[in-house]
C-alpha cells in the first residue's frame, strides 16, 4: 500500500520578478510551503521524519535570507518552488517519490505543483 507524509517548511528571502519584460522593485516574502512524499509502507512507516527534514533543510538552505535574484534568471514562486522540488528529488530514496510541493509567497499568493 502506498501512503503519503507531509513536511512544511518557511523561509524569508527578497525578489524582483520581470513581468512582461520590466522588473518589479526588489521587495521581500516569507515563503512558506509543504511537500508530500509518497511511498510503501515498511516497518510502521514510509520515511523517517528526521530524514526528510534534514533533506528539506538542505534544499532551502540556499535561499533563506537572499537576494533571490543572484539565484534566478526570473524568481518567480512557480520557479522557486521547481527548484526546491528538485533538490529534495535529487536527495530522496530511491523508493521515495515527491508527489507535490505547494509554495506561498506571502499569506496570499502560491503555486501546487504534483508530479
Amino acid at each position: 500500500m502506498k501512503a503519503r507524509i507531509r513536511e512544511k517548511f518557511a523561509f524569508d528571502a527578497a525578489h524582483a520578478v520581470t513581468i512582461n519584460g520590466e522588473p518589479e522593485e526588489i521587495h521581500g516574502h516569507t515563503f512558506r510551503g509543504e511537500i508530500v512524499i509518497e511511498g510503501e509502507i515498511k516497518d510502521g512507516y514510509i520515511m523517517d521524519f528526521l530524514e526528510l527534514r534534514k533533506i528539506l533543510d538542505s534544499a532551502i538552505a540556499p535561499l533563506r535570507h537572499k537576494n533571490l535574484n543572484v539565484l534566478f534568471e526570473n524568481p518567480t514562486t512557480e520557479n522557486i518552488a521547481l527548484w526546491i522540488a528538485e533538490r529534495i528529488r535529487e536527495n530522496l530514496p530511491k523508493d521515495i517519490k515527491l508527489h507535490k510541493i505547494v509554495l506561498w509567497e506571502g499569506d496570499e499568493n502560491g503555486v501546487e505543483f504534483e508530479f
